[in-house]
């Protein structure tokens, strides 16, 4: 699988590239098989990557991908390309049969898109399968359809490059590739000596989702696996020997995190370029100073479904009830599952040991296979919205009466009593429902009927751990096997506000190359717990040095054991159930501000790094500056961070300053501003303590020692 091109010093040959493109106003095409096609998680890392790349490159950015007729039909306006290159390139291909649809994906940014019809290209697939063996030695099974679609897809998207290639002469082309079922184009474009730079990001390795899946010590074995005997023993060889020769076929490797780094030196044998963390449309998600509204408007809706889901049991104080949840695919061990059941057993009996009034409702979130709704999931929400619909009633009625008996009061009469405002009616209703309320079993675990209940490992897990909703218990558990979704009987709510209304989000993760989800939790301002397996945890680690105290909890699964592992998971949960609400509503503050951090006009950056390093590696001669240099541009290549959107709730520094509110900064502090509103002030001893003292400080990894606390947000910035 040696490509026959090879890289000198990181520089290709010259033979197969022309001196003379213009590299400041190069082409630019993302090639993707979930480009306008939702599948999984990169459907979401494009769609919401696209405004960005679009403000950069306008026209010059086009989007490749398969055809799926049915979302093409609603998420795609086409269009007659406006390019004469690209337009005689499409017009070459389809005369040959190959049906391609070139238009505007709508989606922010609306870019340029361009999807090919693999149906049209199977006719080649015998011949293309050869040819991949006779070029890079790949084996491609029969039966294997996912492959074939990769095959027929990659050989279309290499035939549509030359064919534009061989129009555009004058400017330099970079494609870059996600994963591997769109990576069969790489080795080829190499073999044929196209003239196209190329990048391959990898989301996650094959051979890793498959080897966590079989619960193997995985991180701790990673540089002793026989990779190519772990991919045959699995069925995957011929999979993986893609994912490998794109990753070294490529002029540019990256990946979304350090910890998939690490994985993919070891399982693919190439030391990836750089990392491009994956970001998001914080613009989306951003509620400025409503935030905090949000979450309490969120929360009451919850409150809504815990009081029919534990009807008969409502022996808790809705003001005293925090909500974790965990959501994702069901991976039971790979998402930290396990580990979260089994420390909210242990926050159980912390919690009850302590005299704890806080109660923890825990929501798992996960994809199962079901049969239907339960009857007591129903039965508890239509209870409960018969004696809401009563009371209102009732309320309706006895305001009447109290208006009217005050239209008729004169001097001397007395003001209407309790017993003249309830009807014999209104009490034998209200009575009827609260004995409808009886009820002698226990809250259900879950909300569904499962397809096989005796099997499921979370229903397991919780049934050892005996978190079976008692009312003595001061954590509570309901497993949600369906997506949430505003169209639910039983939990209306869309997913984000869903997350808005909790206040942590538990992802104990043992496997997870980035992490979308605790990402989305920072950008609403929900705190969360992750581990230091996953890419989220690395990059808040490496970047902030006091991450806990923004509401971004590590806990540490690469060194520690699973028992002290699940411990600190417990640990975090405790502390935060310790907390006063005025302390999670400032953590919540400060978790907020972080939402600079991800937005992809920050995490984009890693993107023009590596397409510069592509093509300074592709056509050296066009830089002025020292190539060598530049290699190392995603370690030395540190911007500086914007001012996030708000300031921090009351956090105080060493001198005990704190920013009053919105009236100014910590930095208009320090520069000597002597007005009260700029002045800080000691907090009084009976208030409540502020346990956070430090505002928000960025790791420099070119010191040896973490840098003292400063006022200014952005001065360090650790990058990855």
């Amino acid at each position: 699988m040696s490509s026959p091109v090879t890289l000198i010093n990181g520089t290709r040959e010259r033979g197969d590239v022309s001196p003379h493109r213009d590299v400041k106003n190069h082409m630019l095409f993302e090639v993707s098989t979930e480009a306008a096609n939702r599948v999984g998680g990169i459907y979401s890392v494009i769609k919401s990557k696209a405004p960005v790349t679009t403000a950069e490159y306008g026209d010059r950015y086009t989007l490749i991908g398969p055809l799926n007729r049915a979302s093409a039909a609603v998420e795609v306006e086409p269009l007659t390309p406006s390019n004469p290159e690209l337009a005689q390139s499409i017009a070459n291909m389809r005369d040959r049969g190959i049906g391609l649809l070139y238009g505007r994906w709508l989606i922010d940014g609306a870019p340029r898109i361009l999807l090919i019809d693999t149906t049209t290209g199977y006719r080649f697939l015998d011949e293309w399968k050869a040819d991949l063996w006779n070029t890079a030695g790949i084996p491609i099974p029969p039966e294997d359809g996912e492959t074939n679609e990769a095959v027929v897809f990659g050989y279309l998207v290499t035939w549509f490059l030359g064919e534009f290639v061989s129009h555009e002469k004058k400017r330099a082309i970079v494609a870059n590739f996600h994963e591997w079922l769109a990576g069969v184009a790489l080795p080829l474009l190499k073999k044929r000596k196209i003239d196209i730079t190329t990048i391959f990001t990898t989301h996650a390795t094959l051979l890793g989702r498959y080897l966590c899946a079989g619960s193997v010590d995985f991180y701790n074995n990673l540089q002793y696996f026989d990779v190519d005997h772990e991919a045959g023993q699995r069925g995957i060889y011929h999979r993986y020997c893609i994912e490998r020769a794109a990753a070294h076929a490529a002029d540019v490797f990256t990946t979304v995190s350090n910890i998939t780094a690490y994985e993919s030196e070891h399982l693919l044998k190439r030391k990836p370029d750089g990392v491009c963390p994956n970001g998001l449309n914080v613009k989306k998600f951003s509620a400025m100073h409503e935030f905090q509204n949000l979450h309490q408007q969120s929360k009451e809706k919850i409150h809504d479904f815990v009081r029919g889901h534990f009807y008969g049991h409502n022996d808790f104080d809705p003001e005293n009830t925090l909500y974790f949840f965990t959501a994702g695919r069901y991976e039971y061990r790979n998402k930290g599952v396990d580990m979260f059941i089994e420390s909210l057993a242990r926050l159980n009996h912390r919690l009850k040991v302590s005299g704890s009034k806080t109660t923890v409702v825990a929501f798992i979130i996960m994809p199962a296979q079901t049969r239907s709704l339960s009857v007591e999931a129903l039965k508890g929400q239509a209870v409960i919205k018969s004696l809401r619909d009563t009371v209102s009633s009732i309320e309706r009625e006895v305001g009447k009466r109290i208006f009217e008996q005050a239209l008729k009061w004169h001097e001397g009469d007395e003001t209407p009593e309790n017993k003249d405002l309830l009807s014999s009616t209104d009490r034998v209703m209200l009575r009827r429902r609260m004995f409808a309320m009886k009820r002698n079993t226990l809250p259900p675990i879950v909300t569904h009927n499962m397809v096989n209940d005796g099997e499921d490992l979370v229903l397991n897990q919780i049934r050892r751990v005996q978190l079976f909703n008692q009312p003595s218990d001061r954590v509570k558990i309901i497993f949600h096997p369906e997506f949430i979704n505003a169209e639910s009987p039983i939990l209306p709510m869309a997913y984000e506000d869903f997350v808005r209304g909790t206040h942590m989000g538990v992802f104990a993760s043992y496997y997870e190359p980035w992490g979308y989800t605790p990402a989305e939790c920072t950008v609403m301002g929900v705190p969360s717990i992750t581990t230091n397996l996953s890419g989220f945890g690395c990059y808040m680690e490496e970047l902030l040095d006091n991450s806990k105290d923004y509401g971004i909890y590590i806990v540490d699964r690469r060194t520690k054991g699973v028992d002290d592992s699940v411990n600190q998971l417990a640990d975090c949960m405790f502390e935060f159930a310790s907390k006063s609400k005025r302390q999670r509503i400032n953590q919540r503050n400060r978790t907020e501000r972080l939402s600079d951090l991800l937005d992809w006009k920050r995490m984009g950056l890693e993107y023009v790094k590596a397409r510069q390093l592509a093509l300074r590696r592709t056509y050296p001669a066009s830089f002025d500056d020292d190539y060598e240099d530049f290699e190392n541009i995603f370690e030395s290549m540190e911007p500086k961070l914007s001012r996030p959107f708000s300031v921090p709730g009351s956090p105080r520094n060493r001198s005990g300053m704190m920013t009053p509110g919105d009236f100014a900064t910590l930095q208009e502090g320090k520069e000597g501003l002597s007005t009260e509103d700029y002045i800080a002030w000691k907090l009084p001893e009976e208030e409540e303590p502020d346990d956070y003292a430090f505002p928000l400080t960025l790791k420099d990894p070119r010191r040896a020692t973490p840098p003292a606390a400063s006022p200014v947000i952005g001065l360090t910035n650790g990058g990855v």
